[in-house]
């Protein structure tokens, strides 16, 4: 949903439609959902925007339609549920949760995860001719298994810059991804919220 498409209209474009649709997909999750999917977060779990309340969707099984930037093709869809979030401007977030086979494959994934978003700027600018994109590591947090935080900004020529944050948890076989996405650069990044908000996904893992 969030995912750079190479320019800032496209990126506001689906922020803004995304957040119109969470408001009428919310009440489709059902009890069966809800009883088997790892806890998730809810909208007032998110840094606050300055502006805008946040829209949460329904828990879904499976991954979300787009992945997230940064995160393409190395999020399994088994065992996977999803919830994406909105605001009325350009700010979006989406979760990602993961029932691994065990605590070990968790660890692993958790791993793959944090080595994927380490790797994303670099990877971003190889194929982006002319744009520019760095990268920063925010520290682990000291929640169950562990957390840790990073931040990604991407631009190009001619177009406004996005900035995106990321927090990758576990709390034993379960493995959460949060994803914060606006225009703006790693200065603009509501850092010390996002890590709460990372420390109370990971606590929600188990409702």
């Amino acid at each position: 949903m969030f995912r750079r498409s190479g320019t800032a209209t496209t990126l506001t474009t689906a922020l803004v439609a995304a957040a119109a649709a969470l408001v009428l997909t919310a009440s489709a999750a059902t009890s069966a959902t809800a009883a088997t999917a790892p806890g998730f977060l809810a909208g007032t779990d998110l840094p606050p925007h300055p502006t805008s309340p946040w829209y949460a969707g329904a828990v879904t099984k499976g991954l979300p339609e787009s992945a997230p930037f940064c995160l393409e093709g190395v999020l399994p869809a088994a065992g996977s549920w999803h919830r994406v979030f909105g605001t009325e401007y350009d700010t979006g977030a989406v979760q990602v949760s993961v029932r691994a086979a065990s605590p070990a494959a968790a660890a692993k994934l958790a791993g793959t995860l944090e080595r994927k978003v380490a790797a994303c700027a670099a990877d971003w600018l190889r194929t982006t001719p002319g744009g520019t994109a760095s990268w920063q590591d925010y520290g682990t947090l000291p929640v169950e298994e562990g957390a840790h935080v990073y931040g990604v900004h991407t631009s190009i020529p001619d177009s406004e810059p996005g900035v995106h944050l990321y927090g990758i948890g576990r709390d034993g076989s379960t493995v959460t991804v949060v994803q914060w996405g606006e225009m703006g650069n790693l200065s603009h990044a509501p850092v010390a919220d996002f890590k709460k908000t990372t420390t109370k996904a990971v606590n929600k893992l188990i409702p």
